[in-house]
C-alpha cells in the first residue's frame, strides 16, 4: 500500500468554482461499520462506504481475521460477521498502509481475543506513536512487541478473558477511546473510559446501534463511557454520510475563490465533527445548511458555500477535538483572510500522518505566506483576499491532507503550485481531483 513512485501534480488558479457535488463516505464511520459488522452475527449491509485505501485496509484486515466481506456491483458492501469473540488469528501480517485509525482500533479488537496479530504500515504510519493505545490495552492484559518508540512494525498478543479497566484519557483521542471500548466488547464485566474533553462519538453511536450495552453519562471528570462486555451484536443496514473532513476542502475552496458557489450534499453534521464549520463561520464564511435530517442515527445536511471576505480569528482551543483533521485546510483559509489567524492547543497535529504544523508552515511559507510556528499551533497572516504568490513545489510528506490542502491553496495563487506527490490523496479521497474538475477547475 506504500507509494514507491511519487506522482507530482501541478495545480493552477481556478476562474470560478460552481456546481453541486457529493463527498466520499465518512472515513471514521466507514472504518467502524466494517469492524462492528464483522463482529455481528448475521448479515450487515453498508451503503456509501468510503472506498479509499485506509478503509480498504480495514476491510482486508477483517477478512484476514475471518469475516466475509464482499462489495456488490451496486456499491453496497455485504458483511457476514464472526460474532464477538470469534476473530481468527491472521496468517500473515496486517498491512495497514497509511491508516492510523485502522491500526489503533484493530489493536483494541485483537487485545481481548486469544490471537496474535502483527501490524505493519507504510513509511508515514511507521513513524506514528502507538504508545497511547499500548498503555491501556496492556492494563487489560494484552502483550506487545513494538519497534522502539511504540511504533510499527508491532505485534499484539491478545488475552481472553481480558481485564476490564476504568481509564481516564490523558489526551483527547477518539482513537484511544475507541480502541479501549472495542477491547471491552469481548471483556467480561464493565470497561469504562473517562473523557475529560469530548471527541468524536461515532464509536458510541454505532456500538449502541449494533446492540452493545453502553452508557454515556456526564460527570465532573468529563464524559463517562461504560460498555458491558460479551454482548451479541446484531447485524445492521448502514448508510454512511458524507465525510465532513472531505467537505472541509470545498468549504474553504468556495470561500477563497472569487465567484465560487458550491453545494455539497449529504454531509455528516455530527456536532463532534463540525468545528471547521464553526471556525469558518467565525471568519465570515458564507455557509448555509440545507435540508437538515437524520440518516442512520447521524445528523446530515447539504451545505452551500459562496465566496466571502474572511477575517482573521483566534481559533478557540475547545474546537480542536472536533476539527483536528481540518487544521491544515483551515490554515489555507487563514492565508486569504484579513489579519493574522492564531491557532493554539493543537499539538496533536505533530503526530498525525506528518507533523502537520511544520508541514503546513513550510508549504505555505514556500508559497509566500507569512507563518509563525508554535509548538502547539501556528499563526498565519493572510492576504486580505488577494491571491497568494504560489510558484513553489511543496512537500506533501505522504500526507493526504497536506496534498489536498495545498491543492486548495493553489486555486487562488498567482503562480501554479506543484505537489511533489499527489498519490497519498487516494488514502481518503480517490476522486478528489475529478471533483475539482467537475467544479470547473483544471488541476
Amino acid at each position: 500500500m506504500a507509494h514507491p513512485l511519487p506522482q507530482p501534480r501541478t495545480v493552477r488558479a481556478a476562474a470560478a468554482l460552481r456546481g453541486t457535488i457529493a463527498v466520499p463516505g465518512d472515513k471514521s464511520i466507514s472504518h467502524r461499520s466494517l469492524m462492528l459488522s464483522a463482529l455481528a452475527v448475521g448479515e450487515s449491509r453498508v451503503e456509501g462506504l468510503l472506498e479509499g485505501e485506509d478503509v480498504l485496509a480495514t476491510a482486508a484486515a477483517m477478512r484476514a481475521m475471518g469475516a466475509d466481506i464482499v462489495r456488490q456491483d451496486d456499491g453496497v458492501w455485504v458483511i457476514h460477521g464472526v460474532g464477538v469473540g470469534g476473530l481468527l488469528e491472521p496468517e500473515t501480517a496486517l498491512d495497514m498502509g497509511n491508516s492510523g485509525t485502522s491500526t489503533r482500533l484493530l489493536m483494541g479488537l485483537v487485545a481481548s481475543h486469544p490471537i496474535t496479530a502483527t501490524f505493519i504500515g507504510d513509511a508515514s504510519l511507521s513513524k506514528r506513536p502507538m504508545g497511547r493505545v499500548i498503555e491501556p490495552l496492556s492494563q487489560m492484559g494484552a502483550q506487545f512487541q513494538d519497534t522502539p518508540g511504540g511504533r510499527l512494525p508491532l505485534m499484539v498478543r491478545g488475552i481472553n478473558p481480558a481485564v476490564p479497566i476504568r481509564y481516564t484519557l490523558p489526551v483527547a483521542s477518539a482513537q484511544v477511546k475507541s480502541a479501549i471500548l472495542l477491547a471491552g466488547l469481548n471483556t467480561p464485566g464493565e470497561t469504562t473510559v473517562i473523557e475529560p474533553i469530548a471527541t468524536r462519538d461515532h464509536s458510541e453511536r454505532m456500538l449502541a446501534g449494533f446492540g452493545a450495552e453502553l452508557t454515556v453519562t456526564p460527570s465532573p471528570e468529563g464524559r463517562v463511557i461504560t460498555i458491558r462486555g460479551q454482548a451479541e451484536l446484531k447485524p445492521q443496514n448502514i448508510v454512511v454520510p458524507g465525510d465532513p473532513s472531505s467537505a472541509a476542502f470545498w468549504l474553504v475552496a468556495g470561500s477563497i475563490v472569487p465567484g465560487a458557489d458550491v453545494t455539497i450534499t449529504n454531509v455528516g453534521m455530527n456536532p463532534t465533527r463540525t468545528g471547521i464549520i464553526e471556525a469558518l463561520k467565525m471568519m465570515g464564511a458564507d455557509i448555509t445548511e440545507l435540508d437538515a435530517r437524520i440518516v442512520g442515527g447521524e445528523p446530515v445536511a447539504d451545505l452551500r458555500v459562496r465566496h466571502a471576505a474572511l477575517s482573521a480569528i483566534e481559533v478557540p482551543p475547545e474546537l480542536t477535538p472536533s476539527m483536528i483533521d481540518e487544521y491544515p485546510v483551515l490554515f489555507v483559509a487563514a492565508a486569504f483572510a484579513t489579519g493574522t489567524t492564531i491557532a493554539r492547543g493543537a499539538e496533536e497535529l505533530r503526530v498525525k500522518e506528518s507533523d502537520r504544523i511544520s508541514a503546513m508552515a513550510n508549504a505555505l511559507g514556500a508559497c509566500g505566506v507569512t507563518c509563525e510556528e508554535f509548538e502547539d499551533g501556528m499563526a498565519v497572516t493572510g492576504t486580505g483576499g488577494d491571491p497568494i504568490p504560489g510558484g513553489a513545489t511543496v512537500e506533501t510528506l505522504l500526507d493526504h491532507r497536506i496534498a489536498m490542502s495545498m491543492t486548495i491553496a493553489a486555486l487562488n495563487a498567482r503562480d501554479p503550485i506543484t505537489l511533489d506527490d499527489a498519490a497519498p490523496v487516494a488514502t481518503s479521497y480517490p476522486v478528489f481531483f475529478d471533483t475539482l474538475e467537475k467544479l470547473g477547475a483544471m488541476a
